[in-house]
Parts: structure tokens; sequence; C-alpha cells
């Protein structure tokens, strides 16, 4: 089955506006991981009758790591570029998956002349599902235990702790939690551009500690919502060498693989 993704070039040819703007980030674009991630969600919204756009080679980074940095010029550079893109097709509502590009368009574009309704995936993957566009309950998830990591940025930056528990129940899954969640959660590692440097002097790597925590829990799946925090759990499975029994999957993939019609799409 092949899936549709317009840009908004395309559609604004056409005279045409979409229910919902995509935003894939770069991690959704180049990371080869996380570009399953990408294709999962993208399956989701065809499925579910989603009018969606792409900007495709008109989106450019958010400037979110080069703001972390401490390179405050380069990203205001970076959000009045994409400001400038989002304005001029009139969008309305974005949609992304990544909480660092949800974060920054959503706090941090309004006072540079960016305003959306912007939504991260898990929230609106948990509306479809409650909507009933998308049915998961029964699949390939009912009883095993899922354990799901809070991204700081979805977490503790924007409070978003229930969206993706939701999804997780909404798949007949055993949702067990790590002593240090929600508002507790621990940080991956990756935040405030520290993905992009090298580690400093310490004891032990916090996604290793983090990955422990996970892994104590019992869970066949650690559930994640970030790029970020997927590669970094990701690593520390690897770390490990549990890489046969405990899978790292974002909430689009479990959405992907409980839903029959979606898997063999």
């Amino acid at each position: 089955m092949e899936y549709k993704i317009a840009t908004m070039a395309e559609m604004a040819a056409k005279g045409e506006s979409p229910e919902v703007l995509f935003w894939v980030g770069c991690a959704g674009s180049f990371d080869d991981r996380y570009k399953r991630v990408t294709t999962a969600f993208v399956k989701i919204l065809n499925h579910a009758g989603i009018k969606f756009a792409v900007l495709g080679q008109e989106e450019a980074c958010t400037g979110d790591p080069a703001k972390r940095a401490g390179n405050e010029f380069l990203f205001q550079m970076q959000a009045m570029a994409n400001i400038q893109v989002l304005n001029g097709y009139e969008i309305k509502k974005i949609v992304t998956a990544c909480p660092h590009c949800f974060n920054t368009l959503k706090n941090e574009y309004p006072s540079l002349g960016g305003d959306y309704d912007v939504i991260h995936h898990s929230t609106y993957l948990q509306q479809l599902i409650n909507e009933g566009r998308v049915k998961v309950a029964g699949g390939a998830f009912k009883g095993k235990k899922i354990t799901y990591h809070d991204s700081c940025y979805l977490g503790r930056a924007n409070q978003v702790y229930e969206a993706p528990r939701e999804v997780i129940s909404a798949l007949d899954a055993d949702l067990v939690e790590m002593k240090r969640c929600r508002t507790t959660g621990l940080c991956c590692g990756a935040g405030g551009a520290q993905m992009f440097k090298d580690a400093e002097k310490g004891n032990k790597e916090i996604n290793i500690e983090r990955t422990e925590e996970a892994l104590s829990t019992g869970a066949e799946v650690i559930a994640a919502a970030c790029p970020f925090c997927m590669t970094m759990l990701s690593d520390g499975v690897k770390n490990k060498e549990k890489e046969s029994q405990v899978r790292v999957l974002d909430l689009a993939e479990l959405i992907l693989a409980s839903n029959s019609d979606l898997s063999n799409s």
C-alpha cells in the first residue's frame, strides 16, 4: 500500500490547505532509526483520513540545539526563516513527533511572530484513538509489560503526561512505571544540546542509569516519544546486551504494530 505525503507547496498550488501540518524535524528526516517513526506516523495519518502536508525541503531546523548550546543569534535566524515560510502558507495547526521541535514551536516562536496551535504526536494519537479513527485494542501488545520514559520537553516542560500513557493503555498493555516518572522523571542525557557533545567525566552515563531503571521494571518494551530519548535508551539497552529481549519503540510504532490494517500496509 502506498502512503501519500503532500508538500505545502503542492497543496497551495491547488488552492488547498491541510487539516494539520506535520513538522517532521531533523531526526525524523535524516536519522535512519527515526525515519521509521516518521513512516509509522504517516501511515496512521493516511489510515485515519487526515488531510495533512509537510514542508519538505522548505523545512529547516527549529533552532532548538543552537539555542540550548547558547547561540541565540543562530536560533533567531533559523526561527525567523521558518516563521516566514509558515506564515507565508498561513499555517494554523502543527503536529510533530519531536518534543524539542514541539517545545520550540509552541513556546519560543510566538514572541518572534510565529503563533500556531502546536500538538505533540502523542496527544494527536490519543485524540485519534478516542475519536475511533484509529483502533488498537487487542493487538500485538495485549497483556505485555511496557514502561514509558517521560521526555523532559514533553513532560516537565509542557506537562504532557497522560496522553502517552493513554495511548499505551489503549493497546491493552500492562503499563509499568519506573521509580522516577512524570514530574520526577530522569533525563535521558541528550537534552540541552548534550546529544551533540562528548560526555563529561563521571562514574556512569546518565542514559545507562535510566536504562537500568527501565529494565528493572521487567518490561518487554520501553516506549519513547522523542528521537533523542530513543537514541539514548537504545544505546543503553545495547550496552546491557538486552537487544534480543527488550525493544525501544515510539508510540506511533506501537500503534502501527497493534493495528493489522496498518501493519500490513
